[in-house]
C-alpha cells in the first residue's frame, strides 16, 4: 500500500491519524516521518538555555515546512537576556512558511525582528513582547500579517526616550486585530502605527496608561474607520477619551468590552451611549464602581436589539434596575451574563419571562441565588444550550433536576463549587440530560456509575 499511494494521499492520510499513534507513524520509514512531519502544521515547545541551543532547534525546525509555533521561554542558569533573539533568528531562518509565531518570553530586540519580517512574509499572526524603546517599521516588510499582539515589558526607574521621527513609517498594514498590552503615556513611536491601521476590525488594550506621547491621539481615529470590536481592560485613565473619540468617529462597532476596577469611566460611558450612532450587538461591562441604574437604562432605551449583554461585578447596579432593563430590552438576546451581581426575587423570573430565545447563560458567584427563583427561570428558558452557575452556593440538587426536565437543549453545563448538588444528582444529570457534551464539576462527586455513562455518552468530563 505504501508504493500505491502518493504524496499527497499519504499525507493526507496520515493527518486523520490519532494523535497517540504520532511516535508509531513516525517510524514506519524515512517516507512516512518525512511526510508526517510535512502535515504538522501546530507545534508547541518550552524551551531555556539549559535544554535548546539555536543551532539544534533550526535543524529541528527546518523538517516541518508549514508550521503555527508556540513557544515558552523558561529562565536558566546565567543571563539568559539574549536567549529570545536567538530563538527568533532560529525561527526567522530555518520556517520560510512561518504561518503564526506565538513567543511568550522576555522583550525580543528589533534586529531579529527585521530579520523575521523579511524571511516570514506568510506570517499571519505574530505575539511578542518587546522593551522600550521600540519602534515598528519592520511591520512594513509583513505584507501578511492580520493580528499582532505586543506586551510592552514594564522597565523600573527611567528608561531611554528616543526621538519620535526615528520610528516613522508610511504604509497601509493589513492588520485586522491588534492586541497591545502595557503603553505607557510618554511612549514614542504609535503616531505611525495609529496611521496606518486603517483595516482594523478588533482592538484590544490591556493595562494602558495611554495611546502613546501627545502627537498620537490625533492618528488614534485611523483605527475607528471600520472598527468592529473593541477592548478596554484596566485602562482607567483614558477610557473617557477612547469613549468620547468612538462616539464621533466610529460608526461599524457592534462589541465593546471594558472591565475597570477604578472608578471614573463611568461618565464617558453614559456619554457614548447616548452619542453613539453605532448599533450594538454584544455588550460587557465589569464597572464595580461606575456602572448605575441609568446606565442600564440608557443601554435598553439606545441598544434594544442585543443579542449579548455579560455584566459583571455590578455593585451600584439594584435588581430594579435589572428588572426595568430585562422589560425594555427585545426578546433577541442569546448571551446574558450576570456574574457576581444582585440577582434579587423575582429578577430571574422576569428574565426567563423576556429573554425565551437565550442560549448561553452565566450566573455564577449569585450568593443570593436560590432554587425556587432558579427553577422558575429555567420553565421559560427551554432553549439554553450552556449553562454556568460555578459558585452559587445556595442552589441544590433540585436546580439540577430541573436543568435537564427544563431545558432540553443544555450542552455545556458548569456546576463547580455548588456545595448544595450532590453525587446523587450528578448521576441523574449525566444520565438524562441528552444532549449533553461538557460537564464542569468537582472530582469528589463523579461516581463511578457517572463516569461510566459519560464514556458511553461521549460526555467530556472536566473535574478539579
Amino acid at each position: 500500500m505504501d508504493g500505491i499511494l502518493c504524496d499527497e494521499l499519504l499525507e493526507e492520510v496520515l493527518c486523520r491519524f490519532p494523535f497517540c499513534s504520532t511516535a508509531a507513524v513516525s517510524l514506519v520509514s524515512k517516507r512516512w516521518l518525512r511526510l508526517h512531519r510535512s502535515s504538522k502544521i501546530c507545534i508547541f515547545l518550552r524551551l531555556s538555555p539549559d535544554n535548546c541551543k539555536p543551532p539544534s532547534l533550526s535543524s529541528f525546525l527546518s523538517h516541518f515546512p508549514r508550521l503555527s509555533l508556540f513557544i515558552t521561554i523558561d529562565g536558566g542558569e546565567g543571563d539568559v537576556s539574549s536567549f529570545p533573539d536567538q530563538i527568533l533568528l532560529s525561527v526567522a531562518s530555518s520556517c520560510p512558511k512561518l504561518r503564526a509565531l506565538t513567543l511568550k518570553s522576555e522583550p525580543v530586540s528589533l534586529f531579529p525582528l527585521l530579520s523575521l519580517s523579511t524571511s516570514c512574509p506568510h506570517l499571519t499572526s505574530l505575539n511578542i513582547a518587546l522593551s522600550r524603546p521600540f519602534s515598528f517599521h519592520w511591520l512594513v516588510f509583513l505584507h501578511s500579517l492580520k493580528k499582532l499582539t505586543v506586551v510592552f515589558n514594564p522597565v523600573p526607574g527611567e528608561f531611554e526616550q528616543v526621538d519620535a521621527s526615528k520610528g516613522n513609517f508610511n504604509a497601509e498594514l493589513k492588520l485586522e486585530t491588534l492586541v497591545l498590552d502595557g503603553i505607557r503615556r510618554v511612549d514614542y513611536g504609535f503616531d505611525s502605527l495609529w496611521k496606518s491601521c486603517k483595516n482594523l476590525k478588533r482592538l484590544e488594550l490591556y493595562r494602558c496608561e495611554g495611546i502613546g506621547d501627545d502627537s498620537s491621539f490625533s492618528s488614534f481615529v485611523n483605527c475607528f474607520k471600520d472598527l468592529q470590536e473593541l477592548e478596554l481592560r484596566i485602562c482607567g485613565s483614558i477610557v473617557n477619551d477612547i469613549l468620547s473619540s468612538l462616539a464621533e468617529h466610529c460608526t461599524s462597532l457592534n462589541s465593546l468590552l471594558i472591565h475597570d476596577y477604578v472608578e471614573g469611566s463611568g461618565e464617558g460611558l453614559l456619554q457614548f451611549i447616548t452619542r453613539t450612532h453605532c448599533i450594538l450587538r454584544k455588550l460587557d461591562l465589569c464597572l464595580p464602581f461606575d456602572l448605575e441604574n441609568n446606565h442600564l437604562l440608557a443601554v435598553a432605551d439606545k441598544f434594544s436589539a442585543l443579542s449579548s449583554l455579560r455584566l459583571r461585578s455590578c455593585f451600584l447596579v439594584t435588581g430594579d434596575g435589572l428588572k426595568t432593563m430585562a422589560l425594555a430590552l427585545s426578546n433577541k438576546l442569546e448571551e446574558s451574563a450576570f456574574v457576581h451581581c444582585k440577582v434579587e426575587p423575582g429578577l430571574l423570573t422576569t428574565l426567563g419571562q423576556r429573554f425565551r430565545n437565550l442560549r448561553r447563560l452565566d450566573l455564577s458567584h449569585n450568593e443570593m441565588l436560590v432554587d425556587k427563583e432558579f427553577i422558575s427561570m429555567l420553565v421559560s428558558c427551554n432553549c439554553l444550550r450552556e449553562l454556568i452557575v460555578r459558585g452559587c452556593e445556595g442552589l441544590t440538587n433540585a436546580s439540577l433536576v430541573s436543568m435537564f426536565e427544563s431545558c432540553k437543549q443544555l450542552e455545556i453545563v458548569d456546576i463547580m463549587n455548588c456545595p448544595g448538588i450532590e453525587v446523587e444528582a450528578v448521576e441523574l444529570f449525566v444520565l438524562n440530560c441528552l444532549q449533553l457534551r461538557m460537564l464542569f464539576v468537582e472530582e469528589s462527586k463523579i461516581s463511578d456509575v457517572s463516569r461510566s455513562w459519560s464514556l458511553k455518552k461521549f460526555i467530556v468530563v472536566l473535574a478539579a
